[in-house]
């Protein structure tokens, strides 16, 4: 089973947190199933950019963002070549390193 792990977030993970995610789970799913509050505003359709995460080792093993997905990156606050949408990223078999970015789209978050 893959591990994905979460680098250090000051309010999301403040320690960092290591998972097991089984394959073919869709990466944002995983996260809010394990407590990481990620934003979702869309529901997990790709269509508005605020679970923007940067994989910063495995990105190597998963499926090549879309069409659909870069458009929607495009939108993202801090986006680098490592940038994907949480909703958009299958695990495949290999680990993951991920680091969830300070800010998002969103200015506000609803508690």
């Amino acid at each position: 089973m893959p591990q994905i792990t979460l680098l250090p977030h000051p309010d999301l993970c403040p320690e960092g947190r290591t998972l097991d995610m089984r394959r073919g789970a869709m990466l944002c799913r995983g996260l809010l199933e394990a407590g990481i509050a990620i934003e979702h505003a869309c529901e997990m359709v790709a269509a508005c950019a605020t679970c923007h995460v940067h994989v910063r080792s495995g990105a190597d093993s998963l499926a090549p963002p879309d069409d659909e997905e870069n458009d929607q990156l495009d939108n993202a606050w801090g986006l680098d070549a490592q940038s994907r949408l949480a909703c958009c990223v299958k695990v495949r078999d290999t680990d993951l390193v991920i680091e969830l970015p300070r800010h998002t789209r969103n200015h506000a978050r609803e508690a």
